[in-house]
């Protein structure tokens, strides 16, 4: 079966120009959305790629209609692909997953994805390492000072208080005393 998907961002847009192509090109159900392309929870979408079955087609008027971004485009393929359905694109003809060479087209497409979070990976871990060898403390900061942890710690090892209570006066938690260590 051929589903066909039509999206516009405002309520101001009409999705009937879309669904006037998509039946043209064979669509025998198509979903209908208003909602904006950045918004990952897009029902009617989801609706449309839980309905798909082996063989069968989703197909969209652009790809702009279905993602926002090439992640969640290949995100979306990739369930797609998951049913064992095709995807193709009006406008697009190099993304169409039910001819070889639409998938070529989105095999590269998906190559060059991973290549560029492999480098914004690659980016983010240098930046790190030249933050912690300027002196720059990652994570959180630390709750109490080196006084009041030396301090938690003397209290906590001559044993008269509770964690709780040491942690109440410093206002952590007890878990947070029990795991001080010199």
């Amino acid at each position: 079966m051929i589903y066909g998907y039509a999206r516009v961002s405002t309520d101001g847009q009409s999705v009937d120009a879309q669904v006037k192509q998509l039946r043209a090109a064979g669509c025998e159900k198509v979903f209908r959305e208003t909602a904006s392309g950045a918004r990952a929870d897009r029902a009617e979408l989801r609706r449309a790629i839980n309905k798909l079955e082996k063989g069968d087609v989703l197909t969209v008027t652009r790809l702009d209609r279905l993602a926002r971004s090439t992640r969640d485009l290949l995100n979306t393929l990739a369930q797609i692909a998951e049913k064992g359905a095709g995807f193709r694109s009006l406008a697009d003809a190099w993304a169409d997953t039910t001819t070889a060479h639409g998938r070529l087209m989105l095999t590269v497409l998906g190559g060059l994805a991973e290549f560029e979070r492999d480098l914004i990976r690659a980016r983010t871990t240098e930046g790190r390492e030249r933050a912690k060898a300027q002196g720059v403390k990652m994570g959180r900061p630390p709750k109490l000072t080196p006084h009041q942890k030396k301090e938690a710690i003397k209290r906590r090892d001559h044993g008269e208080e509770t964690l709780a209570e040491i942690g109440r006066s410093y206002n952590v938690s007890g878990w947070t005393i029990s795991r001080l260590s010199q």
